[in-house]
């Protein structure tokens, strides 16, 4: 199998791989899926853990070096010990990351340095308990805060993504933004997305990057922009007085698409090369279909070769499902 590094059609590199180990979530947040939920896939449909394992040793022969295991939560699935048990003995990759809700976590906080995971986005889009209810339509908002502690005494890096909506958790924006002066963590604000299970999303977006920006700004003082990190999705602030900083991730205006070294593979097994297109290879029916690795391995460089521009001309293109109408709990958080 070639060891070239993957290079799209575009001349960027992509050797980071965000895995959704499964859609299956133990909350209901309502910007992710309908307060019904959404249709879980049956076990045929996902990847099996022998199928995972056998992705993951082809990208990191196509020089996939950087990993994140998402869901769903990742702490819902079976076998996501095993998991990554194997990323940590057989992938090494150069650095490991997490991001999960924070409500089951806690059991496997020993094996997290062991495992080698580098860094941990907790979602957190409220800091009391009765706003997080109406968020994540669960009463968890103790287990997450004492997941969010605990990591904080272990020491592993630790970002907050919080997504604002209006109507519903706008007061929260200044106390979550708090959190970075009293800890030392970095507190994100996510834009809302369409990836809800039901596609509603107008084409303007009331809490957008600009007015998220202009009232940080407005009550916590100057932000002073922080030195651009290779491949970013986040825009990164520091505050003079904090012990962390204060992040802006534009996903729905789309803005660092130019540098994007990412490839999502979603629990059903589907290569996406852009978060808004829907699809590009079943890496699924292939593991199924081939014994030789080398096979996927071209067909994954063959769809990154053919890698939307940005996020705009993914989403114009999409075939099967024009109306965006996926669950951020299929694709991966």
């Amino acid at each position: 199998m070639s060891n070239a590094p993957l290079i799209d059609n575009h001349g960027r590199l992509v050797n980071y791989l965000r895995l959704a180990v499964t859609d299956r979530c133990n909350l209901r947040c309502f910007y992710c899926m309908p307060a019904k939920g959404v249709r879980f896939l049956k076990n045929v449909e996902l990847l099996s853990l022998a199928e995972q394992k056998r992705m993951l040793l082809i990208m990191k022969q196509l020089g996939v070096h950087k990993i994140r295991i998402t869901g769903g939560e990742p702490f819902v699935y079976t076998h996501i010990e095993a998991l990554f048990d194997f990323i940590a003995s057989e992938i090494q990759p150069q650095t490991l990351h997490l991001t999960t809700n924070g409500v089951l976590t806690g059991k496997f906080l020993p094996k997290f340095k062991d495992w080698g995971l580098k860094s941990v986005n907790l979602s957190l889009d409220s800091t009391n308990t009765a706003t997080f209810e109406q968020m994540s339509r669960r009463n968890d908002f103790a287990s997450v805060w004492q997941t969010l502690m605990q990591l904080l005494d272990m020491g592993i890096a630790l970002k907050l993504n919080a997504v604002i909506t209006a109507g519903v958790n706008d007061a929260e924006l200044i106390p979550l933004a708090l959190l970075a002066r009293d800890y030392p963590l970095d507190v994100r604000f996510i834009e809302e997305m369409p990836f809800n299970g039901v596609g509603a999303r107008e084409q303007s977006l009331w809490w957008d990057y600009k007015r998220l920006k202009n009232t940080l700004n407005e009550a916590l003082g100057e932000l002073t922009p922080l030195p651009a990190e290779p491949n970013a999705t986040a825009v990164r602030f520091a505050v003079e007085g904090f012990k962390g900083n204060i992040g802006i991730i534009a996903a729905f205006s789309r803005t660092f698409c130019g540098s994007c070294n990412r490839l999502r593979v979603t629990a059903n097994g589907t290569l996406k090369t852009c978060l808004y297109d829907d699809g590009v290879l079943s890496v699924r029916d292939l593991l199924r279909q081939y014994s030789d690795d080398e096979i996927i391995a071209q067909k994954i460089r063959a769809a990154v070769s053919r890698r939307a521009k940005d996020g705009f001309e993914a989403e114009k293109n999409r075939l099967t499902n024009p109306k965006i109408s996926e669950s951020m709990t299929l694709i991966g958080g």
